[in-house]
C-alpha cells in the first residue's frame, strides 16, 4: 500500500539538511555554525571543529575556538584558512580567535547567489522526492493495486507535499538573502 507520509518524511529531512547548510554560511555576524561545515584532519579521520574544542561568540564580531589538545591548534589553523569562509585565524595558545570582518558589497553579491543555488539544488532533491512517488504510484497502478482514482488523489497529495516544500525553501532563501543584506 502506497504511504505519502514516507515522501512527506524524505522532504523535510532534505529541508533540515537544506537549513543546516544555510546556517553555516557567513553572514555580517559571527555565529558558531558557520564552522559546521569544515572538516579538520585529525585523529586519522575527518572531524568537525566543535569535537576538537569549544567554540563561542563572545562578541558579534569574534569567534573563539578554545581547542582541548594544543597539538590540534596548527591543524585547526590550516582546515579555517583552507575553507571558503574567508576568515583569518589568530592564534593565542590553545585559543583561536576568529574576527568577522565586515563582508564587501561584491562578497554579500557572490553569497546571494550561493544562496540561490543552493536553494535550487534543494528543489530538485524535493522534485527528485516526488518523482519517486509519482514512479511507485504507477508502478502500484500497473499491478493492480490501486486503481486510477487513488493514483490521482496521490499524486495530487504529494504535489500538494512538493509545493509546500518549495515554498519553504524559497521563503528560507529570502530570509537569508536579507540577513546578508543586512549591514
Amino acid at each position: 500500500m502506497f504511504n505519502s507520509s514516507l515522501y512527506d518524511e524524505k522532504m523535510s529531512k532534505t529541508l533540515d539538511v537544506f537549513a543546516k547548510e544555510l546556517s553555516s554560511l557567513r553572514t555580517g555576524r559571527a555565529n558558531a555554525s558557520m564552522l559546521d561545515l569544515v572538516r579538520v584532519d585529525v585523529y586519522g579521520q575527518q572531524m568537525p571543529i566543535n569535537q576538537l574544542g569549544s567554540i563561542t561568540t563572545p562578541e558579534p564580531r569574534t569567534i573563539n575556538i578554545q581547542v582541548w589538545d594544543i597539538n590540534n591548534v596548527n591543524i585547526i589553523d590550516a582546515a579555517i584558512k583552507k575553507s571558503e569562509l574567508g576568515l583569518n585565524p589568530q592564534i593565542d595558545g590553545q585559543l583561536i580567535r576568529l574576527p568577522v570582518p565586515d563582508l564587501s558589497e561584491e562578497r554579500r553579491g557572490e553569497m546571494k547567489k550561493i544562496v540561490r543555488s543552493m536553494g535550487e539544488k534543494c528543489k530538485v532533491s524535493i522534485r527528485n522526492i516526488r518523482r519517486d512517488g509519482n514512479d511507485e504510484l504507477k508502478k502500484n497502478l500497473k499491478n493492480k493495486e490501486i486503481s486510477e482514482d487513488e493514483l490521482k488523489k496521490n499524486e495530487k497529495i504529494i504535489q500538494d507535499h512538493t509545493d509546500k516544500y518549495i515554498k519553504m525553501i524559497d521563503e528560507k532563501v529570502m530570509s537569508k538573502e536579507k540577513d546578508i543584506m543586512t549591514i
